[in-house]
């Protein structure tokens, strides 16, 4: 099936009719208005006031192939080669993972409980979503990010500078005992890190999008222990961190417990919380050092 025209509104009849046995309406209205806002700078307000205004071939096709790319269950961001994190602008693709709503209400968090922080580790930062909000909210900061991914790092670094955010980045494996301390060079306020954390056995439950597209080397732990990323982060605090510096993950609620324990059992730290996400999950970790 091809666009019936070249007004806005056949666009919004083709996206209704391609993706209508696929999702239901309300998300495909989602994906329109944010497909629309991308490519052709319409607000969801003005998308209803221009239906009838005329696209041009370019813009035509670029929307033309999100709604066939989304019916395929290709992500609408990896369509679009960006997304918007806490509203700022993200480019991402493939060796990236897209930036979830659960992880904005990590940074949200730790922004309004660290205005005064010097410095901040993002350890496995992906796109660089974490580091580059970070420093655009508090500029005085020195912030740092790692990733075992090169084709990550090139694309984080990309958007330090979309956002005009200036953010060290440098290659480090966590698993590597001493590597990101060597490399870091320094103690911090705060150390971040949202790694690897799904179960190879969570597979079956995975929507296709994010399986078939999204990379594993972000998304799965390989190896026995489920929680070997966040072992690895803790012990790294007891040089890494500075004394009443703030540990932060973003967690699996499946092992939230375990991190918790193990944490604990470390002796590093004089507080550990688990707290809860938007939709009642245990989502992410808060410790402070002794």
């Amino acid at each position: 099936m091809r666009v019936a025209g070249n007004k806005l509104k056949h666009i919004i009849d083709f996206f209704n009719t391609e993706l209508g046995g696929t999702f239901p309406s309300g998300e495909i209205e989602a994906m329109l208005s944010f497909a629309v806002e991308t490519v052709l700078g319409f607000s969801k307000t003005q998308l209803l006031q221009k239906i009838e205004e005329n696209i041009n071939q370019s813009d035509l096709l670029k929307l033309y192939d999100c709604a066939k790319g989304l019916k395929k269950n290709i992500p609408l961001q990896y369509l679009l080669g960006e997304t918007i994190f806490y509203d700022l602008k993200f480019k991402v693709n493939e060796h990236v993972l897209i930036p979830r709503p659960e992880t904005e209400e990590l940074v949200d968090m730790v922004l309004k409980e660290n205005k005064t922080a010097s410095s901040l580790l993002d350890i496995g930062t992906g796109s660089g979503c974490i580091p580059i909000t970070f420093k655009k909210n508090l500029p005085q900061s020195e912030v740092l990010a790692c990733d075992i991914s090169t084709e990550a790092l090139s694309l984080a670094k990309r958007n330090a500078e979309i956002n005009n955010s200036p953010v060290h980045f440098f290659e480090a494996n966590v698993l590597e005992d001493g590597q990101v301390e060597k490399k870091a060079a320094k103690t911090f306020d705060i150390i971040i890190s949202n790694p690897p954390y799904i179960k190879k056995s969570e597979k079956k439950q995975m929507h296709p999008n994010v399986l078939d597209h999204e990379p594993h080397l972000a998304l799965f732990v390989s190896g026995p222990d489920a929680i070997i990323f966040y072992k690895k982060i803790v012990d790294l605090c007891a040089n890494a961190l500075a004394k009443k510096g703030k540990l932060y993950f973003e967690l699996n609620p499946l092992t939230a417990n375990e991190v918790d324990a193990y944490a604990k059992a470390s002796g590093l730290f004089e507080t550990t919380y688990l707290i809860k996400d938007m939709s009642g999950a245990l989502r992410f970790l808060k410790a402070v050092k002794n």
